[in-house]
């Protein structure tokens, strides 16, 4: 179970984000979480949008330098110590963690979301699922 994550690279100068978030609301594609990470010459805007296909596509024909990564998304109880409880039970399956970030959004107020970029999904989809920890697909992130 995982979602397409769309990391686009864009110039570390004003108004480069607002150029390329305007391409995306031009064509209508809603964005879901969004991460930011910048050297001092460029950045890497990492998305998660509701259509995967029609963001690459809008993004291409505009000229921007783009990959689709598959992540995995989690939905996260929002008490205090859920972020924890999901990290133990990474940590105690020894996955790695290479990257994540939050949003918030769905029908539910009572979950966040986090994106997760680690070496294996589907392992640490099974070691979630078996603690009973939710992960989230494309079509329930679109539907958010």
């Amino acid at each position: 179970m995982s979602i397409k994550q769309i990391s686009v690279f864009v110039e570390n100068k004003p108004g480069s984000m607002c150029a390329m978030t305007a391409v995306l609301a031009e064509h209508n594609i809603d964005m879901r979480a969004l991460s930011l990470a910048e050297t001092k010459d460029f950045g890497i805007v990492r998305i998660i949008v509701d259509d995967v296909f029609d963001a690459a596509t809008v993004l291409k024909d505009a000229g921007y330098v783009h990959s689709v990564t598959p992540v995995l998304g989690v939905s996260i109880p929002d008490t205090p110590g859920g972020l924890n409880k999901v990290l133990q039970i990474l940590s105690d399956a020894n996955i790695n963690i290479e990257y994540m970030y939050a949003f918030l959004g769905g029908k539910s107020a009572e979950h966040a979301y986090m994106i997760f970029r680690v070496e294996d999904d589907t392992k640490a989809a099974a070691a979630l699922r078996a603690q009973g920890i939710e992960t989230v697909d494309q079509e329930e992130i679109a539907n958010i």
